[in-house]
């Protein structure tokens, strides 16, 4: 621990001094990351090749680690996005004047250090520190041993920028991939604000047990579609063709679609198209029985009890088949991370009763849970999708890497 509070107290300093720069100096050191990165694209690729040979392509973290130069751009399209936000630091949330003349107001403030760990996804580096940075905050991050060279390679370019601009470079700190440093991490107590975890179920659980800094959890996402007695089976057809194969190593993807018993005859060209991707299904009887002899045989499984309730993040897809709106509501609440859920239907009172009875961050109707992503919501970018109700729900983004504190303004005001 004594060799890691090195990093600690120096992103501690960091993020202190964070309130003395502009907004108008943060947006120009931003912009300028984005240039380096960009400017830099073939040695990110170069060192995330390194990453990428190391790990077998059919592993479903692969697509998380490869970069691509559309990707890098998208990533610092997004970084733009944030510079061009309106800072979330300083706003007065709440003013009142009391019947004694004290006048109280409730402005907006940087957490000070945010720490952020996180499996093989390289461009959450650069998403976590424009968020941060814009938002006051020092960051330290702790990528996964899988992005060994390519989390390096971003950070020692941020970190560039920041010196020429003479920001302490430990505004954004990357902690070493051994595991010892996330038990560092999580121990961090009066350095550390706050602690986000991005990952899958195993990760987050680990954080929050282990964890003596407070804890925000993202990132695990069991997604569901139910598909209504009266869904339209065009739109079906194209949602769950793109909530389940878009992407499938991230967490909006679909995990399971939910169909109504009335619908099954139309169950086969709702999956039709998954069959292009190779998607694998664990159909329950019922829908096993409607797929059985026109869904590509190889593809097709029957459904055990672990085939609900997982987060698959590969080419893969239950089915379950209920017998009315009440039936898909309990199938959800059972087996829902509370990440991202849909309904198809063209009924409006099927469609209020689901949208205000499933408990998740982000309730969709008629749309692809593939939405859920802070970009997509007009956020810039997030730092992950809060599946907890304490602070943050749903999509993070500035507004919520900021907590608050009360200025009270008086002339001598005394309580009696």
């Amino acid at each position: 621990m004594k060799f890691y509070s090195e990093y600690f107290e120096k992103a501690k300093e960091a993020g202190a001094f964070l309130v003395t720069v502009s907004d108008k100096k943060i947006n120009e050191i931003l912009l300028s990351v984005g240039e380096k990165i960009i400017e830099k694209t073939d040695y990110i690729l170069s060192e995330n090749k390194k990453d990428l040979d190391r790990m077998s392509p059919a592993d479903p973290k692969y697509d998380r680690l490869r970069l691509t130069p559309e990707r890098i751009e998208g990533i610092v399209a997004d970084l733009r996005s944030v510079a061009e936000l309106p800072s979330p630091v300083g706003r007065v949330l709440k003013e009142t004047v009391r019947p004694n003349g004290m006048k109280i107001s409730k402005i907006s403030v940087p957490f000070g250090l945010i720490g952020i760990i996180y499996e093989a996804r390289p461009n959450v580096s650069l998403d976590v520190f424009s968020l941060c940075f814009k938002s006051g905050n020092a960051c330290i991050l702790k990528g996964g041993s899988d992005a060994a060279f390519s989390n390096p390679a971003i950070v020692e370019n941020i970190r560039e920028v920041l010196e020429a601009y003479r920001v302490p470079p430990a505004c954004c700190t990357l902690l070493p991939p051994e595991r010892e440093a996330t038990t560092a991490l999580l121990h961090a107590e009066g350095w550390v604000d706050l602690v986000i975890p991005r990952g899958n179920r195993g990760l987050i659980d680990f954080v929050r047990k282990n964890a003596k800094i407070p804890v925000i959890e993202t990132g695990a996402g069991i997604c569901h579609t139910y598909f209504d007695k009266d869904g339209d089976k065009e739109i079906g057809r194209a949602l769950i063709n793109n909530a389940k194969t878009r992407r499938v190593g991230v967490c909006n993807a679909l995990d399971c679609l939910v169909i109504h018993e009335g619908r099954l005859q139309d169950l086969f060209y709702l999956c039709s198209l998954l069959q292009e991707s190779k998607v694998i299904i664990y159909a329950d009887n019922e829908a096993y029985r409607h797929l059985a002899g026109v869904y590509q045989a190889d593809l097709l499984q029957h459904a055990g009890e672990d085939s609900f309730g997982t987060e698959f993040l590969d080419y893969k897809m239950s089915v379950k088949t209920v017998a009315c709106l009440d039936e898909a509501l309990t199938h959800i609440a059972r087996y829902s991370s509370g990440h991202s859920e849909c309904i198809i239907s063209e009924n409006p009172v099927v469609v209020e009763s689901f949208l205000n009875k499933v408990d998740a961050a982000c309730v969709y109707e008629n749309v692809s849970t593939a939405f859920t992503d802070g970009a997509q919501f007009g956020l810039g970018a997030e730092i992950g999708i809060s599946t907890q109700k304490l602070h943050a729900r749903g999509p993070m983004a500035l507004e919520e890497l900021t907590s608050y504190k009360w200025i009270v303004r008086g002339k001598g005001q005394i309580r009696k």
